[in-house]
C-alpha cells in the first residue's frame, strides 16, 4: 500500500473516530434529556391525577377525565390509569377510547416497594408508574403518552448528525488525500535528487527539501541534512579510497619495477659471481620491502572490516604493553622503550578491555615504532593511566616533532611529511592504528611541538564500565 494511501486512510479513520464520538455523545445526551423531560411531564400528570382522585368527594371521575382530556395537546395518545392495593383498576382515561395499557403486576409491586416513579416503555409510548400515598388514600397511577415533539426532535437530530457524519467522512478523505500529497511532496523531491546522485557527481547536495519548509528544525530539513552528511562521508570515503588505491599502486609498482629492471640488466650479459650476488642482494631487499608492504596492506584491510567479524576477548592492557620492549628491540636493536606503570589502579578489573589482542598490539607497536624511528635517541616512553571507565595510554618521544597543520594529515593512508621522506616507511602505520582503535571504540590524538617531540594519546573503554 502506498504511503499516500496509508496516510489518507489513517487520517480518515481518525476523523471517523472523532465524528463517531461526537455524534454519539450529542445523540446520547439529547436522548437522555428527552427521557428526563417526558418522565417529569408524566410524573406531574400522575401527581395531579392522584390528588384529584384522593378528593373523590369534590372531583368525580367524569370531571377528572375532562381535566385529563384538556392536556391532550401537550401529550399525544395519553393514557392514565390508577390501581388500588389489590391491583384493581379504579380509574382509567385514554385519548383514544380503545387505547389501553397492558399493565404488569410486577410494575405495580415495584412502584409500591420503591415508593418512587418507575419508568418503562410500551409499544411506542413512554410510561411511568407512580405510587401516590396521602392521609386518605394510596394507589399506583400509571401515566403513558407518545412524546411526539421529543421524538420529532430526535429524528431531526439523527438526520443532521447522519448528514454531518457522511459529509465529515467525505471531507476527511478528500482533505487527507491532498494533505498527504502536500506532506510527501518534499520527500518526493528528496528522492528525485538522491536518484540523480551517483559516484560521478557526489559533490551535489540536496536543497529542494528546505525550499518549501523554511523551518530548519522540521523533519524534512533534518532528513535533508542527514542525507547531505551521508553524502559528505561517502565523498570523503571515495576520495580516501582513490588516494589509497593510487598510493598503494605506486608503492607496489616501485619495488616491482626495480626488481624487473635489475633482473633485465643482469640478464643482458654474463656477469661474475660477485656481480650476481649484488644483484640478488638488491632484488632481495626490494622483495623484502614488497612483502612488508603487502603484509601492512593486509593488516590495513583486516582493520578496515567490521568489528563483528573480529575475535573479541577479555584482555589485560598492561600484559599487551609488556610485550613492546622485546618486540621493538627485536625489530631494530637501536630502538628502546621505557614502560611507566607507576599509576596502576588497585582494582585489576580496570585494566581489562574487550578486543583483539594482535590488532591492539599492532596499533600500539606501530606508534611506538614511529616514536623510536623519528627520535634522535631512538627511545620512546609508554605510560599507562586509568580513571575507572577509560584506559589512557600515552606514547612520548623527544623527536623532531610535528607541525600543528599536519596533526590530522598524518593519520591519512600513505601520508608522509616532507622531512620524513628520507626515513624508510610506507605511511600506513598511524592510519592503521587509528582504524584499529576505532574498531575497539577508542580514539587517538597527538600533541606535538616542533623540535621538542610528540605525545600520542590512546584512549580505550574499560571493560569494567561495560
Amino acid at each position: 500500500m502506498a504511503v499516500r494511501t496509508r496516510i489518507t486512510l489513517l487520517f480518515t479513520l481518525l476523523v471517523v473516530g472523532i465524528l463517531t464520538l461526537v455524534c454519539a455523545s450529542v445523540y446520547y445526551f439529547s436522548y437522555t434529556n428527552r427521557i428526563k423531560d417526558i418522565q417529569t411531564r408524566l410524573a406531574n400528570r400522575a401527581i395531579t391525577t392522584g390528588r384529584l382522585l384522593s378528593q373523590g368527594g369534590i372531583f368525580d371521575q367524569a370531571l377528572i377525565r375532562k381535566i385529563d382530556a384538556s392536556t391532550s395537546v401537550a401529550m399525544k395518545d395519553k393514557v392514565v390509569e390508577a390501581y388500588d392495593n389489590s391491583n384493581k383498576r379504579i380509574y382509567w382515561y385514554s385519548d383514544t377510547p380503545a387505547d389501553t395499557l397492558r399493565t404488569d403486576t410486577t410494575v405495580l409491586d415495584k412502584a409500591r416497594k420503591s415508593k418512587d416513579r418507575i419508568y418503562f416503555t410500551q409499544d411506542r409510548k413512554d410510561a411511568i408508574a407512580y405510587y401516590y400515598n396521602d392521609e386518605t388514600s394510596c394507589f399506583v397511577i400509571i401515566a403513558a403518552a407518545y412524546d411526539e415533539p421529543g421524538n420529532e426532535k430526535l429524528r431531526h437530530l439523527r438526520l443532521v448528525l447522519s448528514l454531518s457524519f457522511i459529509g465529515g467522512i467525505l471531507t476527511s478523505v478528500i482533505g487527507g488525500y491532498f494533505f498527504s500529497i502536500r506532506l510527501l511532496q518534499p520527500l518526493r523531491r528528496i528522492a528525485d535528487e538522491v536518484n540523480e546522485i551517483s559516484a560521478r557527481n557526489l559533490t551535489r547536495r540536496i536543497h529542494s527539501a528546505t525550499e518549501d519548509h523554511k523551518d530548519p528544525k522540521d523533519e524534512w530539513a533534518y532528513l535533508s541534512d542527514t542525507l547531505n552528511r551521508l553524502l559528505n562521508r561517502l565523498q570523503e570515503s571515495f576520495e580516501i579510497q582513490g588516494r589509497f588505491i593510487a598510493n598503494a599502486s605506486h608503492e607496489l609498482s616501485t619495488p616491482l619495477t626495480s626488481i624487473s629492471s635489475q633482473l633485465e640488466v643482469a640478464l643482458q650479459r654474463v656477469r661474475t659471481i660477485e656481480e650476481y650476488r649484488q644483484v640478488i642482494q638488491s632484488v632481495y631487499q626490494d622483495a623484502w620491502q614488497l612483502g612488508k608492504l603487502t603484509q601492512t596492506l593486509l593488516e590495513f584491510a583486516r582493520a578496515s572490516g567490521a568489528a563483528g567479524g573480529l575475535e573479541i576477548d577479555l584482555l589485560r592492557i598492561d600484559e599487551i604493553l609488556l610485550r613492546l620492549p622485546a618486540e621493538i628491540t627485536k625489530a631494530n636493536p637501536l630502538f628502546s622503550v621505557t614502560l611507566d606503570f607507576d599509576r596502576l589502579p588497585e582494582v585489576e578489573e580496570e585494566l581489562l578491555v574487550f578486543g583483539n589482542e594482535e590488532l591492539l598490539f599492532t596499533a600500539i607497536r606501530n606508534i611506538v615504532s614511529n616514536a623510536c624511528k623519528y627520535s634522535d635517541d631512538h627511545h620512546a616512553t609508554v605510560r599507562l593511566v586509568t580513571n575507572g571507565h577509560e584506559i589512557c595510554i600515552s606514547i612520548e618521544d623527544k623527536g623532531r616533532g610535528i607541525g600543528e597543520e599536519e596533526w590530522e594529515k598524518i593519520f591519512q593512508p600513505f601520508y608522509r611529511s616532507d622531512d620524513s621522506l628520507a626515513t624508510p616507511g610506507f605511511g600506513l602505520g598511524l592510519s592503521l592504528a587509528r582504524r584499529i582503535l576505532q574498531l575497539h571504540k577508542g580514539s587517538i590524538t597527538v600533541q606535538s611541538v616542533v623540535g621538542k617531540g610528540s605525545i600520542f594519546s590512546l584512549v580505550l573503554p574499560s571493560a569494567a564500565k561495560l
